[in-house]
């Protein structure tokens, strides 16, 4: 029995999963507090049980014609931002089906900026944003307008690609392992959450890679512990 595959009331089992074969699936895909967004080939008893699992709807699709959704997109419940590079048809296409599933005009737009993937670089939630320190004025101009948040440039465990390096919902921030006391304090005070530490995928600090999550429920890569299950619990606030 692979992991991610539903196995009676085995709840740890429910929350880890394999998209194209792959534990990364932050990187495959990403999600709203109403949407996942998910590679095209994903099989319909996974998107089943992602859907489950996040308490959410879901479209299938591709940006820039590559099924890379999670690290090419940033959404919160205000907008998406996909890859300057995505292309015409897929960002209608996205407009018309997130007409579809919520009845409102919800922002989708390209970021304007020569960093193509803007899910790696962009953490956001529903009030706040982090950017990559080097994202241009433009670009966070876009970030604000799009996502309807302030958003600001930092990084987390040195690394600059934040939207990999942490996970943010509307309950809490779970972040690189190695993320300093000033950047903790950082995340803190932008997103006024708790935030917290720690790994996906036996140890790996790469949160956003392994991790999707909302206010509702998570996702996590195939090869995350019991142990790194319980911190994601615990700090994105589904632990009381």
């Amino acid at each position: 029995m692979k992991v991610g595959e539903e196995t009676g009331n085995d709840e740890e089992t429910r929350r880890r999963f394999r998209l194209r074969g792959h534990t990364f699936i932050g990187v495959l895909a990403t999600c709203t507090e109403s949407l996942l967004i998910l590679p095209v080939d994903v099989p319909a008893q996974k998107v089943k049980s992602l859907e489950r699992a996040l308490n959410v709807e879901s479209i299938q699709m591709t940006v820039s014609e590559s099924s890379l959704v999670g690290s090419l997109m940033a959404a919160n419940s205000h907008g998406f931002l996909l890859s300057p590079y995505a292309l015409e048809s897929e960002i209608e296409f996205l407009r018309t089906a997130v007409k579809e599933h919520l009845s409102a005009d919800i922002k989708v737009e390209r970021l304007p900026d020569r960093m193509s993937a803007a899910g790696n670089v962009i953490l956001a939630n529903d009030s706040a944003a982090v950017v990559h320190p080097q994202l241009s004025e433009k670009a966070i101009s876009a970030v604000e307008r799009v996502l309807g948040v302030r958003a600001f440039r930092g990084t987390i465990g040195g690394l600059k690609t934040v939207g990999m390096a942490a996970v943010a919902t509307n309950r809490g921030v779970l972040a690189h392992r190695d993320a300093s006391e000033e950047e903790l304090s950082f995340l803190e005070e932008v997103f006024n959450l708790p935030v917290s530490i720690g790994t996906v995928n036996f140890g790996i600090p790469l949160i956003g890679a392994a991790l999707i999550a909302n206010s509702k429920g998570y996702a996590a890569g195939a090869d995350t512990t019991g142990y790194e299950l319980g911190r994601i619990e615990e700090a994105l606030g589904f632990i009381q």
